[in-house]
């Protein structure tokens, strides 16, 4: 059996990271494997969950989790610590007394239980002791009307109940579950822009104090300075935007950082680092944009760690700068295909990013599919590309533990 696992974070009022959901394949009507016994299935998933490692997934953070009936009627989430899971019982689990007691049992040990595409129904006698036994109740906001959503949220109101809006895809969206009343939002409403303004992303400040030590020495490691670029969106692309100047005049197209740099020179770049030294804000102000970075940054190494698995070592600079400019819009608050015109990246790079097949195309997909939770898109394109789902998940765990180091500070080569 295969298992995929992904996560998306889940933010606050305020737009910081509360907890993340880890999406995996659940039951064996997902899986392509149809004859998988159900308790095998659901043992296969807690035992791949658990190989990939929790802390690696969390951050520190907890991690909701779905749960199938069979786990819950076996008790699986007690080989979890209750702070690092919210037990989400899905939309599909029929509230029998066995799944009730068990979450009454669960509950009194400490974990939090979440309900999924929650849909109120009346008169059910055993759907009203699970929301009774209920911490947060995630509503769909797409498939679920606002008048329904309102409803549901006063029906409720006099309970201990806090309720997350699902699948906030706009600000606007985020706005007005805002203003009725969530407390927690999941979706992808920062990967669209709304404000048509420039924005300046800040250097990591750890990033330029190590290149102008680097620049300071009488041979500058360029593969050194390379892979620091490349674990800063902002620095990549300001870079990218200094070769495209009328100053520097470049003719030739981007596929690498190390090109990018070669091309400058190092006379160019130490001159540019120590401006750039002197311009860089101490803070940021957008606390969501540490999120979206993290996530540039998983992409991008997945891609590249992908492509060198799978012989295609020569794509894999490629790889890295189309995952690493996956997300500047919301970054930058600017249309993709604006930002794009200003970077001398690659054609390829840039058709990949605006929708176009290119050769770099599978990988994207295989990256942004599983990251998602489409795993029947995921199921086909690593077969298509010669992986298996556990080295696609070992890939993806090596990618979010770089990510997390590059973002807290620690230089990784």
């Amino acid at each position: 059996m295969e298992i995929f696992v992904a996560r998306q974070p889940i933010l606050t009022k305020n737009q910081e990271v509360f907890a993340y959901e880890l999406l995996y394949r659940n039951n064996k009507h997902d899986n392509l494997y149809t004859s998988v016994d159900s308790d095998q299935a659901t043992s296969e998933v807690i035992n791949s969950f658990l190989q990939i490692g929790i802390d690696e997934l969390s951050e520190g953070k907890p991690c909701f989790v779905n749960f199938t009936e069979t786990l819950l009627e076996d008790t699986v989430p007690t080989f979890l610590q209750p702070k690092l899971i919210v037990i989400e019982i899905l939309e599909t689990v029929r509230p029998t007394e066995k799944v009730i007691e068990n979450c009454r049992i669960l509950k009194g040990q400490g974990y939090k239980i979440a309900l999924d595409d929650f849909e109120l129904a009346e008169g059910d006698n055993n759907t009203s002791k699970l929301i009774s036994l209920a911490d947060i109740i995630k509503i769909d906001i797409q498939k679920t009307s606002r008048s329904e959503q309102l409803r549901i949220m006063n029906k409720l109101q006099n309970r201990n109940i806090v309720f997350l809006a699902e699948k906030v895809e706009t600000r606007e969206e985020f706005e007005r579950c805002l203003k009725d009343g969530y407390s927690f939002f999941q979706g992808y409403f920062f990967s669209k822009p709304v404000i048509l303004s420039t924005k300046d992303i800040p250097v990591l400040n750890h990033n330029l104090y190590i290149i102008i030590s680097e620049l300071s020495k009488e041979e500058p490691d360029i593969d050194r300075i390379s892979n620091i670029i490349e674990s800063d969106v902002s620095l990549s692309y300001k870079l990218l935007r200094l070769l495209n100047s009328p100053v520097i005049g470049l003719v030739y197209k981007i596929k690498s950082i190390k090109q990018a740099i070669v091309l400058l020179g190092l006379i160019e770049l130490r001159k540019w680092v120590y401006v750039l030294s002197f311009r860089e804000q101490l803070e940021r102000t957008d606390p969501i944009i540490d999120e979206v970075i993290k996530l540039c940054l998983t992409r991008a190494k997945a891609s590249e760690l992908i492509s060198l698995y799978i012989g295609k070592g020569k794509e894999s600079a490629s790889m890295f700068l189309m995952g690493l400019f996956s997300l500047v819009e919301p970054i930058f608050k600017k249309p993709l295909e604006e930002i794009l015109q200003e970077l001398p990246l690659d054609q390829e790079i840039k058709n990949t990013l605006l929708g176009m097949e290119t050769s770099l195309t599978p990988v994207k997909n295989l990256v942004f599919a599983a990251e998602k939770g489409e795993w029947s898109i995921a199921d086909q394109l690593v077969k298509e590309l010669g992986l298996n789902a556990d080295k696609y998940n070992d890939l993806y765990k090596k990618s979010l533990i770089w990510a997390k180091e590059v973002m807290n500070g620690n230089e990784i080569v």
